[in-house]
């Protein structure tokens, strides 16, 4: 008599966690952030704005909570700012979070404001191999973000680092360019937030620096009151017109 064996099914695996499943913050995470971890990162989000992808595929922040290991969901990073390109603007409400398995895309871009409790970290002077990984070593090596800048707010000085290969590389250029977006970044001096200083900004292929929403506003008005002046003297060209014709353009 022949004996069956019973078959046996695996389960499926548990889904993987999504923004709403991973913590959000970690008020014990060094690095407390000071109003100028808040201007300059507006600055640069208020000013990405790449000639290659539309708006609503553009999405940047600041400070959000970045998971990068799904093997190991208690791991992030939690960059100043960072920009990704080819994903919504918006996911639900908000990002919570940006999760990488959920997302499919890495940032572009991350900047990383030098202060003295990441310096050693975003410098990429820890020691490596440890778990978690550094920030250096998950930009670099997990991530493989193309470009990585580190700005120094004490001296207004900055370092611009290219991915190239399995490695980053220091840029001799004072300035970044990214062809595949048609957007750079360079220091700026201006008042941003009511402060005069020096500034992380983007600029584009003709090398104008990108307005701000209040500069964006400003020349809308400018826009509009020019039109209207326009509007008015075309009005006071046809009424003199009428008015040499012997026609009172106010009786019409």
């Amino acid at each position: 008599m022949t004996t069956h064996k019973p078959v046996r099914t695996s389960s499926p695996p548990p889904p993987l966690p999504t923004m709403y499943d991973l913590p959000s913050e970690n008020p014990e995470e060094p690095g407390l952030p000071d109003e100028f971890h808040d201007w300059q990162p507006q600055l640069l989000s208020q000013t990405f704005q790449p000639a290659t992808y539309p708006a609503e595929q553009v999405f940047t922040a600041t400070a959000l909570n970045l998971y990068y290991d799904s093997l190991n969901t208690s791991y992030y990073k939690r960059p100043d700012w960072f920009a990704v390109v080819g994903v919504p603007r918006l996911v639900d409400a908000g990002r919570l979070s940006y999760v990488l398995w959920r997302e499919g895309r890495a940032p572009v871009v991350i900047v990383e404001l030098l202060s003295l409790g990441t310096l050693e970290e975003d410098q990429g002077q820890t020691l490596r191999g440890r778990q978690p990984p550094s920030k250096w070593e998950v930009y670099e090596s997990i991530l493989r973000v193309p470009y990585y800048v580190l700005f120094n707010r004490e001296g207004d000085t900055h370092r611009l680092f290219r991915l190239v290969g399995a490695s980053y590389e220091e840029m001799s250029e004072s300035r970044l360019w990214i062809e595949e977006l048609q957007i750079g970044l360079g220091l700026w001096r201006g008042s941003f937030a009511g402060v005069e200083r020096v500034w992380l900004r983007w600029y584009d292929a003709a090398g104008r620096w990108l307005p701000t929403e209040v500069e964006q506003e400003r020349e809308r008005t400018a826009q509009e009151r020019e039109r209207a002046e326009r509007a008015e003297r075309r009005a006071a060209a046809l009424a003199e017109q009428l008015r040499a014709l012997g026609v009172e353009p106010d009786t019409l």
